[in-house]
């Protein structure tokens, strides 16, 4: 049947238990930023409420965006995939820049915009090499089954930017993006045999190069081995996540009486803010958590294989995957499952451009929802 597009898709209401549950994992973020970090913003700033304050702004904001984003008809996303692309691409290259790209010593990752605002290009990127390969593969379809077109061409487009990224550097976002276009481009129907050798023979080596000739990722990986080994240096950070979990026990020590959060465990709220949730919270607590984030990869899953239209079921697979790929990897990093990435636990973690960019994620993924014919 050749049914043009709008008689194929169906406008209704959005799934309004996955604003609910986004929502619900905002608002735990806002309390335990605030919690995991007012000793140190009062240290550093003098403020305790610095933190919260910024925390809650980036709340709004991306909260703002994500019922804006909620309500605008996601193929529009289809049309703008290669600008969306190019725009990323060029913030990429913005933040090398000397005096343009902000950052700790020789790490450059944010561009300051004025007035105490500044973003990060690579969290935007995650969500426009999404955007891109679903509009790609969408309009490849006939073709990904072919090594050049539905595996080479969408690695080249993803290795370009990843390049750029680890100049910056931040390996942790370029694995998270590798790891999300394969996934892409498998659910698009590229074949195992073509993608296999290209992860084991090129992409796997090439990691494992770029973590043995960078001493800190080296030690990282010295320390998930055995931390105890030099429990002072490499290992001393997931060494105090795990006395904050063990704290914790089943109910925890009550929120805001975390003794890990005094200046013990590093980034305690930023990457390791669930251990300080563990911590206060308990195993209830974390399970709570888990419980909501796999309400969002349940409700994203159901949504992308609902769709029925192709640029939606990856445009909301790739969010879903995101999302859920850097849950993953954040709690097993704090529980001593991986070695440290670097990335922030979605929603919940200090971290403006991260918190900003995965609500119009969600908002995007929201308007795909209702879209879903009954």
């Amino acid at each position: 049947m050749n049914r043009k597009l709008p008689d194929i898709l169906k406008k209704s209401r959005f799934d309004y238990i996955l604003l609910v549950d986004v929502l619900l994992l905002v608002g735990i973020g806002v309390v335990m930023v605030y919690s995991s970090s007012a000793i140190i913003a009062e240290k550093k700033f003098g403020d305790p409420f610095y933190f919260l304050k910024r925390d809650t702004l980036n709340s709004l904001i991306g909260i703002f965006l994500m019922l804006i984003f909620s309500f605008v008809p996601y193929l529009y996303f289809k049309k703008a995939a290669f600008p969306i692309f190019i725009i990323s691409l060029l913030l990429l290259i913005l933040v090398l820049i000397p005096n343009i790209g902000k950052g700790p010593k020789d790490i450059k990752r944010w561009i300051d915009i004025g007035i105490g605002i500044r973003f990060q290009p690579s969290e935007f990127f995650k969500l426009a090499i999404i955007i891109f390969l679903a509009s790609y593969l969408a309009k490849c379809r006939e073709k990904v089954k072919e090594f050049t077109s539905g595996v080479l061409m969408p690695l080249i487009f993803i290795a370009i930017p990843c390049i750029l990224i680890l100049f910056q550097p931040d390996f942790g976002t370029v694995v998270l993006i590798f790891a999300i276009g394969f996934i892409l481009i498998f659910i698009a129907g590229a074949r195992l045999r073509d993608i296999m050798p290209v992860l084991i023979f090129i992409i796997v080596p090439i990691f494992i190069l770029l973590i043995t000739k960078q001493g800190y990722r080296y030690n990282r990986i010295l320390a998930f081995i055995d931390p105890w080994k030099d429990p002072e240096k490499t290992g001393f950070q997931i060494i105090q996540s795990f006395i904050a979990f063990v704290s914790g026990g089943k109910f925890g020590l009550g929120l805001g009486e975390s003794q890990q959060k005094l200046f013990f465990l590093p980034a305690a709220h930023t990457d390791f803010i669930f251990a300080i949730l563990g911590e206060e919270m308990g195993l209830l607590g974390v399970f709570v958590v888990v419980f909501l984030f796999s309400i969002i990869v349940i409700l994203g899953f159901r949504i992308a294989w609902r769709i029925k239209e192709p640029f939606g079921t990856y445009l909301a697979t790739g969010i879903v995957v995101m999302i859920a790929l850097q849950t993953i990897i954040n709690m097993g990093v704090v529980m001593g499952i991986f070695p440290t990435k670097g990335l922030t636990l979605p929603f919940i973690s200090y971290g403006g451009s991260s918190l900003v960019v995965n609500l119009i994620g969600m908002g995007i993924l929201l308007n795909i929802s209702s879209y879903i014919r009954d």
